[in-house]
C-alpha cells in the first residue's frame, strides 16, 4: 500500500502523521512553508487533559513546555464570583502554539515512517480507483501518489477547494485584541476572566504561561475600528495598572495581535479517498472554544480508522464514521455557540434555552476550561460504531471519553490508561484488589485465562489491562476502549461472544453493503449559512453537491 498524503504541517497535520506512525502506517507530509515553526507568543492554545496527553504521546520524549493551571477565577469588578480549583491531572494545559508545532515537527523528523517535504504547495488533486495523486508547486514541483489524502491545510484549505466542498457559516462573530507580556501578576499558574475591571471596563482574560508570561485577551465588538498599536499598548498599561492598584510594574511586551473568530463547517468531511481535518473542516474559536484541540481530536479519530482500512483489517465503511462522529460533534459545538453568543454579548432572552440556565460568566468559564456544551470533549452516543449490546451502568456513557484510571498490563508496571492509547483496542477488566498480587500471576487466576483467550480472538489488535476501580463499575466489568480513548462498550462480566460482537461493531465489520447512492447529502449543518460560499471560498457548488476533483 502507498502512504497516506497529509497536506499541511501545522499541529493537526503533524499530529495525524505521528498518529498514523504509531499504527505503523507511512505518510508523506506536504508542507507549504519552509518547515519551521515561527514563534508567535500571542498565539496559544489550551488543551484538556486528554488532548494534552495525546500531544505528549505524539511528541515522544520531548517535554511540552506549558502551564497546567491550578485555578480558574471569574471576577466582576473587584470580587471573585466563581472559582474552579483543578485536581491533579484534571487541569487545562496552556502552551504557545509554536511550541506544540515545533515539538511535533521534531518527532515527525525522527520517525522513519514520515516523509516531511517542505516548500510544496498543493495545486492539483486526482482521485483514482485505488488511491490518490497530488501535484505540487514549489522548487521543481512534484507528483505524489498515495492511498488516501487528508487536508489539514487550514481555514483557506486548498484541498477543500479542489474537492469543491462548500464551507458555509458566519463571519466575524467575535474579535479579540491579544497581547503576550512578561510580568509578575498576583495569580501564578492560574487563569482568570475579569469583567467590568475598574478603569478598563469590558472583559479581559489573563492566562499564565511558563516564565512569568501571560496572554491577555480583550473582547472587542464583532465589527469595529481597527485596533492601532498605540491603542493596544494603552490597553495593556491600563489593565496592568488596575490589577496592581498603581502604575503598572515592569513588563515586557512580547507579541500582539487581533484575532477574529468565524463559525463555519464544511458540508462534507470525506469525499472518496480524501478527507478534511482541523480548520479545513470547521472554524470556531469564539467564547474560549479551542480550534487546535478540536483539530487534534480529528487527527486522533481518523488515524486509527485509516490504519485499519489501510491494512485491510476493516472495510471502507469504517471511514464514513469519521465524518459522522467528528462533524456531528462540531455541529453540536457550533449550535451551542449560536445559542450562547447573544447572551454573552449582551442579550438575555436565550437564558431559558441554555442547559441549566447558565449565565454569561458560567458559559465563558465552560469555553475556557473545557466543560459544558461549549468546552467538553465531543461524545459519540449515536455513532454508527456504537455496539448494540446492553452496557453496564458505569459513570461513562458509550461514545464518551474514558476516565484516566491507573491500569496494569499482565506482567507490566502500573500506568495511566491514557498512556496505553493510540495503538489497538484496550480491554480493561475492573478487578478490585488486584493490586495486592503481582501482575505476572493474573493470567492464571479467576476469569483472566478466559478473558485473555477472548482478547486474542478479537478481530482487531487489542491489549488486555486490569484496573482496580473505575467510576460506577462493579467487579468484573469489562470495558472496551477505542484507540482514541472513547468508550465503545462496558460489559457486565466476561462474555467472550459479547466482547467479540462489540469489537466487530467498532471496526464496522458488520456494516451493510455500501450505499448505492454515495452522493446523497448528509444531514445539513445546524450553523446558519449567512455568507456567500462562492465569494468566501471559491467553491460555488450547490449545497450538498459533490463533483470530481478538478484537473
Amino acid at each position: 500500500m502507498e502512504p497516506v498524503i497529509v497536506v499541511g504541517a501545522g499541529p493537526v497535520g503533524l499530529a495525524l502523521a505521528l498518529a498514523l506512525a504509531r499504527h505503523e502506517v507511512p505518510s508523506v507530509l506536504l508542507d507549504g512553508g519552509d518547515g519551521t515553526a515561527v514563534p508567535r507568543p500571542a498565539r496559544t492554545c489550551v488543551l484538556r487533559p486528554d488532548t494534552a496527553a495525546l500531544a505528549q504521546r505524539l511528541a515522544g520524549a520531548a517535554e511540552l513546555s506549558g502551564t497546567h493551571w491550578r485555578v480558574w477565577r471569574t471576577l466582576r469588578r473587584r470580587q471573585t464570583v466563581h472559582q474552579v480549583d483543578f485536581a491533579p491531572g484534571a487541569a487545562p494545559f496552556h502552551l504557545a502554539q509554536h511550541t506544540l508545532t515545533a515539538a511535533l515537527a521534531d518527532a515527525a523528523r525522527r520517525s522513519e515512517l514520515i516523509e516531511v517535504v517542505p516548500g510544496q504547495r498543493l495545486t492539483e488533486l486526482e482521485q483514482l480507483p485505488g488511491g490518490v495523486r497530488a501535484r505540487t508547486a514549489g522548487g521543481p514541483g512534484a507528483t505524489w501518489s498515495g492511498s488516501y489524502l487528508v487536508g489539514c491545510d487550514g481555514a483557506r484549505s486548498t484541498v477543500r477547494k479542489l474537492l469543491g466542498v462548500r464551507f458555509p457559516g458566519r463571519t466575524s462573530v467575535e474579535r479579540r485584541a491579544v497581547a503576550t507580556v512578561r510580568t509578575v501578576l498576583p495569580w501564578p499558574e492560574e487563569a482568570l476572566l475579569h469583567r467590568d475591571l475598574p478603569g478598563v471596563g469590558g472583559e479581559v482574560s489573563a492566562r499564565s504561561l511558563p516564565g512569568d508570561r501571560w496572554r491577555l485577551d480583550w473582547r472587542l465588538p464583532p465589527r469595529g475600528d481597527l485596533v492601532t498599536p498605540d491603542a493596544l499598548i494603552d490597553r495593556v498599561q491600563r489593565t496592568l495598572s488596575a490589577w496592581s492598584d498603581a502604575a503598572p510594574g515592569a513588563y515586557e511586551l512580547l507579541d500582539t495581535g487581533v484575532h477574529t473568530a468565524h463559525q463555519r463547517i464544511a458540508r462534507h468531511w470525506r469525499d472518496g479517498r480524501a478527507f478534511l481535518a482541523g480548520d479545513a473542516a470547521r472554524l470556531l474559536g469564539a467564547l474560549g472554544t479551542q480550534s487546535v484541540e478540536e483539530g487534534l481530536r480529528d487527527a486522533d479519530n481518523l488515524a486509527w480508522k485509516l490504519a485499519l482500512v489501510w491494512r485491510g483489517t476493516a472495510p471502507e465503511a469504517l471511514l464514513d464514521s469519521y465524518e459522522a462522529e467528528r462533524r456531528g460533534a462540531s455541529v453540536a459545538r457550533l449550535r451551542a455557540l449560536d445559542q450562547a453568543l447573544p447572551l454573552v454579548q449582551g442579550g438575555g432572552a436565550l437564558r431559558s434555552l441554555l442547559p441549566g440556565g447558565r449565565g454569561p460568566l458560567g458559559l465563558l468559564t465552560d469555553g475556557h476550561v473545557g466543560t459544558g456544551p461549549l468546552g467538553a470533549p465531543g461524545a459519540y452516543p449515536r455513532s454508527p460504531l456504537t455496539p448494540g449490546q446492553a452496557v453496564a451502568g458505569i459513570g461513562t456513557a458509550p461514545g464518551a471519553i474514558v476516565d484516566d484510571v491507573p491500569v496494569t498490563p499482565p506482567g507490566g508496571a502500573r500506568q495511566r490508561l491514557r498512556q496505553r492509547l493510540g495503538r489497538g483496542l484496550l480491554v480493561v477488566l475492573v478487578a478490585p484488589g488486584a493490586g495486592v498480587w503481582e501482575s505476572r500471576h493474573w493470567m492464571h487466576a479467576g476469569v483472566m485465562p478466559r478473558l485473555a483467550a477472548a482478547v486474542r480472538g478479537l478481530p482487531l489488535p487489542a491489549e488486555l489491562l486490569v484496573a482496580e476501580a473505575y467510576p460506577g463499575a462493579v467487579a468484573h466489568t469489562c470495558l472496551l476502549v477505542r484507540p482514541d480513548g472513547h468508550l465503545a462498550a462496558a460489559l457486565p462480566g466476561v462474555d467472550p461472544d459479547a466482547l467479540h460482537a462489540c469489537a466487530t461493531a467498532v471496526a464496522a465489520l458488520d456494516a451493510p453493503d455500501p450505499d448505492p447512492h454515495p452522493d446523497a447529502d448528509p444531514a445539513p449543518s445546524q450553523t446558519p449559512d449567512t455568507s456567500n460560499a462562492t465569494a468566501a471560498d471559491g467553491a460555488g457548488d450547490a449545497v450538498g453537491a459533490r463533483r470530481p476533483p478538478r484537473d
